[in-house]
């Protein structure tokens, strides 16, 4: 029985009781009622009496809540075993739970905080199992399971798995299982990051997900990663399903660069995936191949590395309009928005299927893709629709996003002046049937042509793309 039913189910009682007692006039008998309202007999008194007990048996709740996500100590005297996780998605037997990573995570309290997917509504209890290797005990704590809001009609969606850590040991690693009870030598062990905090390496992330579909984009993709270079970005993460031939031998180079981090994501070999954002009733799993999670995976994992973390598509590029890069323009927003860890910028669309003839390289014609440096025209915007947006975020301070919008984050959002900065989204047209004279000519990227077109023949030339028929 659920709190509320067994408070109804008590306060009924204690009513049912005082109309007896009045009934009888059983003064010599002093039931619990009686003794916790001192025999008064109006009900009006009772009324207050009632809700007075509710609220203590509410926090008598809460309090036995509390305790039963608290770690206690299963096991002694044994050593650390089982195998360790290496896959980036590892599926819980027969719990419709599957594991990315874990994280640990001590802004509020000391937790574990598991990146994952689950169903939302047939996962309704999980356990951690820690293991301290200095004391030799093994912990198990019950997990709370936060399933995302922006789940988009999908029966699975992003879900953070938080389990209280032993206070008097840091583990290394974390199992989860559906029940206290098990041997844990059975149990995969994953590894938890973020342990240590670290000084920033880098100053701009850019995370990319999720790349799929037999990705074939080989030249904006080129363009779009000596954009992020220009502006600041070191490091860009990419949250691979599948791509291209060519596609693969361009992410070789940018690996070897050391821009590139690719993270394995075979979401399709453990759900049925949509390649929509939104549940059609078709008997898919989740939505755009578990974008939400991959993004949320990608804050945490960059965390305690990356200064800010960008959350955009590699069609998408933050033109600043009043500044030579990204640093500079976060400065300028951090000082002007103090206490903002979320920036939002506009997103705008500028079709692919509009072109200048300016910028017409023959050299780059072989390699597949759009050249964005021809697509200067952008759609106006639509009356009373306003246009989504991406997000540059400071990563330490986001508890959970969305692909548009945080969901949870210390600090505040702002919306970034579209003379500020606007996103440049060279893409099919979403208002496909407005004339050239319609749009809107913008050449804000053509102030980086030099070294864009530069950069984009080293690539290409190391990559030998060039040649490729």
């Amino acid at each position: 029985m659920s709190y509320v039913a067994e408070t109804m189910n008590f306060t009924h009682q204690i009513i049912r009781q005082h109309k007896l007692q009045g009934q009888r006039n059983l003064h010599g008998h002093l039931d619990p009622f009686k003794m916790l309202c001192a025999g008064k007999k109006s009900y009006f008194a009772a009324a207050v009496c009632i809700m007075t007990i509710t609220s203590m048996l509410a926090v008598s709740y809460l309090k036995l809540q509390s305790l039963s996500h608290q770690p206690r100590v299963i096991q002694e005297g044994r050593r650390c075993r089982g195998k360790i996780a290496i896959s980036t998605i590892t599926a819980l037997e027969g719990n419709k739970t599957f594991i990315i990573s874990p994280y640990f995570d001590d802004r509020e309290s000391k937790v574990t905080r598991l990146i994952g997917i689950v169903h939302h509504e047939d996962v309704k209890q999980l356990y951690c199992w820690f293991c301290c290797q200095a004391n030799g005990k093994i912990y198990v704590s019950k997990a709370k399971i936060d399933v995302h809001s922006d789940r988009f009609g999908f029966p699975y969606g992003a879900a953070d798995i938080v389990c209280l850590e032993p206070k008097n040991c840091d583990p290394t690693h974390v199992s989860v299982h559906q029940s206290p009870y098990v041997n844990t030598d059975q149990l995969l062990r994953f590894e938890i990051k973020n342990r240590k905090h670290e000084t920033f390496s880098v100053d701009f992330t850019v995370c990319i997900s999720a790349m799929f579909g037999n990705y074939n984009n080989v030249l904006q993709f080129i363009q779009s990663m000596e954009m992020y270079k220009i502006l600041g970005v070191q490091k860009v993460v990419i949250y691979k399903n599948n791509c291209s031939h060519l596609m693969e031998k361009v992410l070789k180079f940018y690996i070897e660069e050391g821009t590139v981090e690719v993270i394995p994501w075979p979401i399709n070999s453990h759900l049925r995936v949509s390649s929509a954002w939104r549940f059609m009733q078709d008997g898919t799993h989740i939505g755009y191949y578990g974008q939400i999670t991959a993004l949320n995976d990608c804050i945490y994992r960059n965390m305690e590395r990356s200064k800010f973390v960008v959350l955009i598509d590699a069609d998408e590029i933050i033109l600043p309009l009043k500044h030579p890069n990204w640093k500079t323009m976060m400065n300028s927003l951090q000082e002007q928005n103090p206490g903002t860890s979320v920036f939002l910028f506009e997103n705008h669309i500028f079709p692919e299927t509009i072109s200048s003839h300016t910028f017409n390289i023959s050299s780059w014609n072989t390699v597949p893709g759009v050249n964005i440096l021809q697509h200067v025209y952008r759609e106006p915007d639509l009356k009373n629709v306003m246009n989504p947006r991406k997000m540059i975020v400071d990563p330490r301070k986001v508890v959970q996003t969305s692909v548009h919008s945080v969901l949870r984050a210390y600090g505040k959002s702002v919306y970034v002046p579209m003379d500020v900065a606007l996103i440049y989204h060279c893409r099919k047209a979403l208002q496909r049937n407005l004339p050239r004279e319609s749009l809107i000519r913008d050449t804000t990227l053509w102030r980086y042509n030099l070294s864009l077109i530069m950069n984009v023949n080293k690539v290409l030339s190391q990559t030998m793309l060039q040649t490729q028929n």
